[in-house]
């Protein structure tokens, strides 16, 4: 499983088709998204005590935290769902052949770059930040290589579902997040 995560991390398309092959490898995607997860939400406690000292006790910091947590584990599954429906239909190629558990294993593996998350707690601020945004760049560049190999198809229709299924996924979440936020507001936490 490493040595695959780390094959994936440096975006070598074979090692993504043989993800897609090998059905037994969803177990392996599933512990690099959840270690991606775990990650996200380490950094996010070490950044709020780092920086943020005032908020370590509130509800804020609980917050932040399980946001960021559960994150990369709905952007995968949710990521995953969209690219496999605008991949599958809209950009659809000549060879696309596959099913969404394909589009799953694949993406999961992807996510290898967001183990660095809990670097976003570098110190100033601003370098923490730029450092999140350069493995979720990352993260992202594997995703297409993901979706690219997984749906048999070009690396224009990747990067075109990529960005349709990214979009979608981040106004699902925006939506859910808006949504928790008021649900919270009207109960007074």
């Amino acid at each position: 499983m490493l040595l695959r995560m780390v094959r994936c991390s440096f975006l070598h398309a074979d090692t993504y088709e043989e993800v897609e092959a090998d059905k037994s490898s969803i177990v392996q995607a599933t512990v690099v998204v959840f270690l991606a997860a775990v990650s996200a939400g380490l950094g996010a406690w070490l950044e709020t005590f780092s920086w943020h000292p005032a908020y370590s006790d509130s509800l804020d910091l609980a917050f932040e935290v399980t946001a960021r947590s559960i994150e990369p584990l709905a952007l995968w599954v949710g990521g995953a769902a969209f690219a496999f429906m605008v991949g599958s239909s809209f950009f659809r190629g000549r060879e696309t052949q596959t099913d969404y558990a394909e589009v799953l294993r694949t993406t999961g593996f992807a996510f290898t770059p967001g183990l660095f998350s809990v670097l976003a707690v570098l110190p100033p601020a601003a370098l923490g930040t730029g450092v999140m945004w350069v493995f979720r760049l990352w993260m992202l560049l594997a995703v297409m290589i993901a979706v690219r190999q997984a749906l048999d198809f070009t690396t224009g229709r990747a990067i075109g579902t990529v960005l349709v299924g990214w979009v979608l996924g981040w106004l699902v979440m925006w939506g859910l997040v808006s949504v928790t936020l008021q649900v919270l507001d009207l109960v007074g936490i």
